[in-house]
């Protein structure tokens, strides 16, 4: 039979499971308003009855119950809806980040008119043609200086915008990648307590509330999956690769780059091999300063390169009023002093490459000629050699069209002596040197005895940079050393025309020497660049370059932007039904404490009435 205390034991059950209830609610109320928290539910059974069904039983009408008990306490929580919001929440940051940083852009790209460079550029062809028109002017000479100065000025101010918000985003890399180590960290440690606790039979809400929020974090700044299937080994993986592995935490670190940026690079750093990361704030920040800014550098680049050296090409065979020839306008920083271009490459103390910038054909051409050669050139590009055939019907120009129009990093063009030039172009990967030739090779003769750059055909031929003196591969024209990385940095007016306005260049010296009264060509040689297609890449002319700058940069940051409303919304519908789940309402929770208030009288009176019941049986019956 059952015990005459066994209904006290069975009201202290049902006060506990209420007192429980009571309790887990005030700590929902109290955490109404802690980041990541989850709410939590007491789950209640059945107590486990007085008799099993089997044959040694007592003979009674039925099991009897002994009230209740507490299951577990659980948190509200949607598995699935988690793994949505961590998969989706890198795409929000990657495009806010960009969006962030597409402003600054913007704002150097937007400054006033009469101060841009365009403006400035515009003056300065202006400056030119007053030249053309007044030869013997040294005011005219006085201003061309002057502007060529503003302008270089305003060439230098956008070169150090560009550099400056390079060096933010790598400052704002190395930070990222901090934090990123720190949360890892943290997630190790709280699955080493989680194991802990359960491995003692609780329930670690809290805990797991503390790890979902510190994933969440995490998701912002890389793109991570993360593996549930083992609760000992919860799993973190960034780009297929293990970032946190039960209580292990991989780590990143940072390392120079071998190039002359001086900007870091991420690796992992147990293994370091480069660590990648395709969204997130870190990956944003990556690809805003390896891909976009730096293209917007080699930009700029490109038009000073090409732009001064095409003016220099000019006006050094240019005289000035005192008779000064062979002046270049615009300084020019060789990248080597050595005349053939070699360089220590690897940095052992042997000269192993040529940097070379330019390489001028020996021989007049005319665009309209058809070639009458076949064969195939071979181009370095950027991510290996690039193949342009030619055909006996085609003619000079299309040839160049085709060079320029193709993948490869060396572009073409006939100088004013008709010669045919080859020019690098700045690199796509930052590995190769910007404005260096690589690889020039031809299987026939357009480049050999056509235009005489090379030195003759075929592999054994080839111009390849890969190697001292790589310029006894050529035809014995004229090529230029590379120029020091970022000319766009330095460009400015030769100092020796500053000193001299009237060594400025406005005439060409006649077959006998002399230089004609009046004669301004070469200024107007040099102001016709203004509309030449001259430009070393996809803009062919300066106009092209500036159009281009201004709508690249406004359309991506457009761009940035939009995506970035679309991932808000996106993001806030999800976190919203998230809290619908799991977040915490003050009213439900007021009155489940109401319910289990009620529930804790009635055991309370339930007690006090079976204490009244065994003290009849102990004190009053067989009196």
């Amino acid at each position: 039979m059952g015990s005459t205390f066994s209904g006290i034991e069975l009201g202290k059950r049902s006060i506990m499971a209420n007192t429980d209830a009571i309790t887990t609610a005030g700590h929902n109320i109290s955490n109404a308003n802690t980041e990541g928290y989850s709410r939590q539910r007491v789950q209640i059974k059945e107590f486990d009855p007085l008799y099993k069904p089997d044959l040694s039983r007592p003979e009674r009408p039925g099991l009897i119950g002994q009230g209740v008990d507490v299951k577990s306490i659980e948190r509200v929580r949607d598995e699935f809806l988690d793994t949505r919001i961590v998969a989706q929440a890198n795409m929000e940051t990657y495009w806010g980040t960009r969006s962030d940083y597409y402003s600054m852009l913007e704002q150097i790209y937007n400054e006033p008119y009469d101060i841009s460079i365009r403006s400035n550029m515009d003056k300065f062809w202006e400056g030119w043609q007053e030249l053309a028109m007044n030869p013997e002017s040294q005011a005219a000479r006085q201003a061309v200086v002057t502007r060529g100065q503003t302008l270089t000025d305003s060439i230098n101010q956008r070169w150090e915008s560009l550099d400056g918000i390079q060096k933010i985003l790598d400052s704002d890399i190395e930070a990222t990648v901090r934090q990123v180590n720190d949360l890892a960290r943290q997630i190790a440690a709280t699955n080493d307590q989680i194991v802990e606790s359960r491995g003692l039979g609780d329930n670690p809400n809290d805990l797991l509330d503390r790890r979902d929020l510190l994933v969440d974090k995490l998701s912002q700044l890389v793109n991570i999956t993360r593996d549930t299937r083992d609760p000992d080994e919860f799993m973190i993986h960034v780009d297929g690769q293990v970032l946190v592995q039960g209580h292990i935490a991989r780590q990143f670190d940072l390392e120079t780059r071998k190039d002359d940026t001086g900007l870091n690079k991420v690796v992992w750093a147990d293994t370091g091999i480069d660590a990648t990361f395709k969204g997130g704030k870190l990956g944003a920040l990556i690809e805003l300063r390896d891909v976009d800014v730096r293209n917007e550098i080699q930009s700029l680049n490109t038009m000073t390169m090409n732009f001064s050296d095409l003016v220099n090409d000019v006006h050094r065979n240019a005289s000035g009023a005192n008779k000064v020839t062979g002046l270049d306008f615009f300084v020019q920083h060789d990248f080597v002093e050595n005349v053939n271009g070699n360089f220590d490459r690897d940095g052992d103390g042997e000269l192993d490459s040529s940097y070379i910038f330019r390489f001028t054909g020996t021989n007049a051409l005319t665009l309209t000629e058809q070639v009458g050669l076949e064969g195939v050139m071979t181009l370095n590009g950027a991510s290996g050699n690039v193949q342009i055939a030619y055909h006996p019907t085609d003619t000079v120009e299309t040839v160049i069209n085709r060079i320029n129009d193709s993948t490869s990093e060396v572009k073409a063009y006939l100088d004013r002596n008709n010669h045919l030039v080859l020019k690098a172009t700045t690199s796509q990967a930052s590995e190769n040197p910007d404005f260096v030739i690589r690889h020039v090779e031809d299987s026939g003769f357009f480049l050999a005895g056509y235009s005489g750059i090379l030195g003759g055909i075929g592999a054994d031929n080839a111009y390849d940079f890969a190697q001292a003196d790589a310029v006894n591969a050529l035809a014995g024209g004229q090529f230029s050393v590379s120029p020091v990385t970022n000319p766009s940095a330095y460009v400015a007016v030769n100092q020796a025309l500053v000193n001299d306005v009237l060594s400025v260049g406005a005439a060409f010296v006649d077959p006998n020497g002399n230089v004609n009264a009046g004669d301004g060509r070469a200024a107007v040689e040099i102001a016709s660049i203004r509309n030449t297609k001259i430009m070393i890449g996809s803009e062919r002319t300066l106009d092209d370059f500036f159009a281009d700058s201004v709508t690249n940069v406004g359309l991506k940051g457009e761009q940035a932007e939009m995506n970035h409303l679309s991932q808000t919304s996106i993001m806030e519908d999800l976190r919203s039904m998230r809290d619908s789940i799991s977040g915490v309402n003050i009213d439900e929770e007021l009155a489940e404490i109401m319910k289990f208030q009620h529930g804790y009288a009635a055991a309370a009176k339930f007690i006090t009435v079976w204490d009244n019941l065994v003290d009849t049986i102990i004190n009053r019956l067989g009196v």
